[in-house]
């Protein structure tokens, strides 16, 4: 493109539409772009290696030891994940051809010695500034313009939102892989890009939140480590979780199929169960579903074993109900339903815990089980 004009101001006759608050802070964005530059460093050839080495890589920041499973290396998509991680022994890297297995759930060690908490570890990060930048690598590897773009595509989509201005062109950076540079005309035709002129890029607005350089006015005024404390305390609830629990957390906050945000999936764990009160205008509302949709209970599991199969965990009673294809449902409703089906054994779940929906014990004995009680105790997703 010749002749690029410049940033489209901010003002507009359109209505205002909130923008998507910023994922990083700059000094967060720093820490992006030094993953990135550290990733670029290794002698790997092929976009298939580098994305997956920067997602052990973002792992193993702090310790030297990234934990994935077999899932999260398949939710990347890759065109030859065997040659990806096979390129890993050429480093020194190690366990990660368990990767390769049939198990796709339970978590895998990989070590990477450069990163084995060293004074001079190329990552020096911290919990918070780890989890931030590791939440930030899956949203923009999910973000809808490139969700389902080539690796070599989302590849280059990191390297040019933790290097772009929010608001102003950013600048090709010189350790941008070969094989980004030729994806680039990708990103812009799946419009995460806005503009390119050469080694001048413009991101798309409706990319700009992922951003490793947000423009200064949007800039906490505050004390800088404010926020980060704020995630502190999930990151603090998540070392005190038992390793089971810990690992079903990092599957829901890192799923690439539900995209959640960080915000949204803590206040789903952190939050206090409380008790179950339907009033009766549910209850009425529950016999008028029910004679909608009659005998839903083989189905039910069904949906719940696929939507596990494909995310790693399970389904929250919204996306449950949403995937049913049950129409509009009211809060109380949805809980009213999901409880039933549990109680009529075709669900079950680990309450109070949130995203462990799955087939219930009626699947295995093929009987529907005693109609119980609905349970006092409700935890939404």
């Amino acid at each position: 493109m010749q002749g690029m004009s410049s940033p489209p101001s901010s003002s507009s006759s359109a209505p205002a539409v909130k923008p998507n608050p910023f994922l990083l802070t700059p000094h967060q964005g720093e820490a992006a772009r030094a993953l990135l530059a550290y990733v670029s460093s290794l002698p790997l050839r092929g976009a298939d290696a580098r994305l997956l080495a920067v997602v052990v890589a973002i792992r193993a920041a702090r310790s030297g030891i990234g934990n994935l499973t077999g899932q999260d290396v398949r939710s990347l998509r890759l065109a030859d994940p065997e040659g990806a991680v096979g390129a890993f022994a050429a480093l020194g890297w190690q366990g990660q051809e368990a990767l390769l297995g049939t198990d796709l759930v339970t978590p895998v060690a990989v070590t990477v010695p450069d990163l084995t908490g060293r004074p001079d570890s190329p990552l020096p990060f911290g919990k918070v500034m780890r989890s931030k930048v590791s939440g930030w690598t899956i949203r923009t590897l999910s973000a809808k313009p490139v969700k389902k773009a080539s690796a070599a595509a989302r590849l280059a989509a990191l390297f040019l939102s933790a290097h772009g201005p929010a608001d102003a062109y950013g600048t090709l950076p010189a350790h941008l892989p070969d094989e980004c540079r030729d994806a680039l005309p990708e990103l812009l035709a799946k419009q995460f890009l806005r503009e390119r002129d050469g080694d001048r890029y413009l991101l798309a607005e409706a990319v700009r939140h992922l951003s490793g350089m947000r423009p200064l006015h949007d800039t906490p005024s505050g004390p800088r480590d404010e926020p980060e404390t704020e995630l502190l305390s999930w990151d603090d609830w998540k070392d005190r979780a038992s390793a089971a629990l810990r690992r079903h957390v990092e599957a829901v906050e890192h799923c690439p199929e539900c995209a959640l945000s960080t915000a949204r999936v803590s206040e789903a764990f952190m939050r206090t169960a409380v008790p179950a009160q339907f009033e009766e205008k549910v209850r009425r509302a529950y016999g008028v579903w029910q004679a909608t949709y009659p005998d839903q209970g083989p189905a039910a599991a069904e949906f719940a074993a696929s939507f596990r199969a494909a995310h790693g965990h399970g389904p929250s009673v919204k996306q449950f109900c949403k995937g049913m294809g049950w129409g509009k449902m009211s809060r109380e409703l949805r809980i009213y339903v999901i409880r039933r089906l549990i109680a009529d054994g075709w669900l079950m779940n680990t309450e109070p815990v949130p995203w462990t929906l799955r087939p219930g014990k009626a699947v295995q004995a093929g009987t529907s089980g005693a109609t119980t009680p609905v349970g006092a105790v409700a935890r939404p997703c």
